[in-house]
């Protein structure tokens, strides 16, 4: 009978043993997830904030929509674009909008292959 309530104690010990290392591995993989996942992310974030922040007025744009055209004035969380070439065709947009920006006479890397 003793023998009996030491095993059943230690079988307790055990499953509580095991519950708190499950915890911990499920705690580890929840954080990997997030940095491998998530954490991109955020830096993609940060990147297109910090492009966003340097538009100048002359700056050639791509659209999320896929439309080019060149910034003639910029406000808060708006800019003017101006797009063709008949200068009649200008569209306000947010910011959020812009996908790339390429500074006047920048040479790209797609120019670069092709020569």
């Amino acid at each position: 009978m003793i023998f009996m309530l030491l095993t059943a104690e230690a079988g307790e010990v055990s499953a509580s043993g095991q519950l708190v290392s499950m915890v911990v591995i499920y705690g580890v993989l929840i954080f990997a997830l997030w940095f491998f996942f998530m954490r991109p992310q955020s830096k993609e974030r940060k990147k297109t904030q910090e492009m966003l922040s340097q538009l100048e007025n002359g700056d050639i744009v791509c659209t999320t929509s896929g439309f080019y055209g060149t910034i003639i004035d910029i406000q808060d969380d708006m800019v003017i674009v101006e797009f063709g070439n008949n200068r009649n065709c200008r569209i306000p947009m947010e910011k959020a909008a812009i996908s790339k920006v390429e500074k006047p006479g920048q040479v790209t890397a797609d120019s670069d292959s092709k020569k």
